[in-house]
């Protein structure tokens, strides 16, 4: 059994083409919990391998709830349980597609259209699971870098424990570490190519995914609660 030390609520596409190419791209299937062989595409700059070493510990996904200590009073039942009882009453969410783009140096897909109900359920999210997070540490705190953020984030992140929730928000699914300036278009060019016949359109988030690090930093994708609100 796999001993975990922080829990997350992501986005994770359903079994199928746009699932299995994101997780070949990283390198780790986060359902399946294994490493998995990266594609050899012409035009890179260097192998996947070089380019995705911060994303492929996570999985490929979208952050909901980002990744938090559970209380120490908590287990994975307790936690598990409120995920199913927030799936239950939340509905799906629809948007128009992904496309990929450069968000200040790395890469990913975010989503188009309309995106109000998204952060309406990534905001209820947020708020229906901050019971279940312990206090943040000063070495957690200081990892967010506060002397960098504004007020605002300032609040949510002693208030949320993550500085980027609510109107902070940018849903985003990553796909490359933070690029050198000289290759972020290069890349961009292929992954454009490599991914654009699996986009789903429309783009739905049908599910609240719970993920959990192990003990090597790797995330697992633990269970899945279908949005039936």
């Amino acid at each position: 059994m796999i001993k975990i030390n922080r829990y997350a609520v992501y986005f994770a596409p359903r079994p199928g083409p746009f699932a299995d190419r994101a997780a070949a791209w990283l390198g780790w299937d986060a359902a399946a919990g294994r490493a998995v062989a990266q594609p050899d595409l012409p035009g890179l700059p260097v192998p996947p391998a070089g380019l995705t070493v911060d994303p492929r510990r996570y999985g490929f996904h979208g952050t909901i709830r980002a990744p938090f200590r559970p209380k120490t009073t908590l287990g994975q039942d307790e936690i598990a349980g409120c995920l199913s009882d927030l799936a239950a009453g939340l509905p799906a969410v629809i948007c128009d597609g992904l496309a990929l783009e450069n968000l200040t140096g790395f890469l990913a897909l975010t989503p188009r259209g309309d995106t109000a109900a998204l952060l309406e359920l990534a905001a209820r999210v947020v708020e229906g699971t901050n019971d279940l997070r312990a206090p943040l540490t000063e070495a957690e705190i200081a990892r967010r870098r506060p002397e960098t953020l504004t007020v605002r984030q300032k609040g949510y992140l002693t208030r949320w424990g993550y500085p980027f929730v609510m109107d902070e928000l940018r849903f985003h699914l990553t796909l490359t570490d933070r690029l050198p300036a000289d290759q972020v278009t290069t890349v961009a060019a292929v992954l454009d190519r490599h991914f654009t016949p699996v986009l789903p359109r429309p783009f739905a988030i049908q599910d609240l995914c719970l993920f959990g690090e192990d003990e090597t930093g790797k995330f697992h994708l633990l269970h899945r609660y279908a949005l039936t609100g």
